[in-house]
């Protein structure tokens, strides 16, 4: 695999810095080959588009790789990041404002759509946008013009807006907390990006990626990755997505330690309780049904306890409020006898198979 060449934070990408290989942005599922050829097709265009997605997703990543494949690439990218900009701000933020338009403004300054004249507005998490912002959002969408503060006439550009949202404005629309009009003209295309959970099939090239860069940015030499490792990160459900994974890499790559980075995810395996089977038909005896489940659980909250104490028992018995021989015989009943053969019966038995990984909710 290539040597990695840019600043790669948390999936995002810095300044004019270049933007990671396309291998690695779209990788080998069929719906990144879908989203490759949407984004090919329409970067051409001046279009608005819509990237929906978890936190972590990339959906940063993709508008900057519409933007370098369009004509406006030689143009200015640029981001506003609507939820860290208050709402009283976020409008001069946007449009400007004039000298005098309000206490402390002492001169003209032109806003992110100004200055993104020619080339892209992007603007990540949209929803967070209040409703008067919005209303003027869409005079820029509708007519390319827009009032500064304290101005007397409008300026006008020519800007292809993105936007990006970890939320569903359908949603938003019936709360009242977006409006209707505004969706209808920023969706003119869609792109849901996955999580990375319902694109596991790429998670080892995620991997080895992350793993090469880091090394090489922190000048370290980490051992690769054994394959129950490997498995932890399959079984693993990533609610942050490529962001929490390029972090858990970065870890390792500097620490060095399967155990902490295992002892981390099995941590948080540990405090989702698993699906209890229930047979589909014929008898459902309830006292054989209950026991399972609570030895299911009890076995949870007792390894979670032994990970959280760095598996020193005492500890853990008195944290779990139990003598320290009875935790001894919990720990054999439950399987749970050494640190390794927890992670490798976690790894077989507390979650299914890969390929049966559930769906995003």
């Amino acid at each position: 695999m290539a040597a990695p060449s840019f600043q790669f934070a948390s999936l995002g990408v810095n300044g004019s810095e270049a933007l990671p290989p396309d291998t690695v942005v779209f990788g080998r599922c069929e719906i990144m080959r879908t989203i490759r050829q949407r984004v090919e097709k329409v970067s051409g265009t001046k279009i608005p588009i819509l990237l929906q997605g978890e936190s972590g997703t990339g959906k940063e990543l993709i508008a900057r790789m519409i933007h370098r494949l369009s004509p406006r690439a030689g143009a200015p990218f640029v981001k506003v990041n609507c939820p860290a900009i208050p709402g009283t701000l976020l409008e001069s933020e946007l449009f400007g404002y004039e000298k005098g338009s309000f206490t402390g403004a002492y001169g003209s300054k032109p806003g992110r759509a100004e200055m993104a004249d020619g080339g892209t507005l992007f603007l990540d998490e949209i929803s967070e946008m209040d409703l008067g912002l919005q209303a003027k959002l869409l005079q820029l969408l509708q007519d390319n013009q827009f009032w500064r503060i304290g101005a007397r006439e409008e300026t006008r550009v020519d800007v292809r807006i993105i936007c990006a949202t970890n939320r569903q404005l359908e949603d938003e629309i019936q709360k009242g907390r977006f409006r209707q009009d505004l969706f209808y003209r920023i969706n003119v295309l869609k792109i849901q990006l996955p999580p990375l959970r319902e694109r596991l099939d790429d998670l080892a090239d995620f991997v080895e990626y992350f793993l090469e860069f880091f090394s090489r940015k922190h000048n370290v030499h980490p051992p690769a990755p054994s394959f129950t490792l490997i498995r932890l990160f399959q079984k693993h459900r990533w609610p942050g997505n490529i962001r929490e994974l390029s972090n858990l890499i970065e870890r390792y790559a500097i620490l060095g330690s399967e155990e902490s980075v295992a002892n981390e995810l099995l941590s948080a395996a540990s405090a989702v309780p698993d699906e209890v089977e229930i047979p589909s038909s014929g008898p459902m005896p309830l006292k054989i049904v209950t026991r399972q489940t609570v030895q299911q659980l009890e076995r949870k909250i007792i390894l979670r306890t032994l990970v959280a104490h760095r598996w020193n028992r005492k500890r853990a018995a008195k944290d779990l409020k139990i003598s320290y021989r009875a935790l001894l015989y919990k720990i054999r009943q439950a399987g749970l006898s050494s640190r390794r053969i927890a992670s490798a019966q976690l790894v077989q038995n507390l979650a299914p198979a890969v390929s049966k990984v559930p769906p995003a909710d």
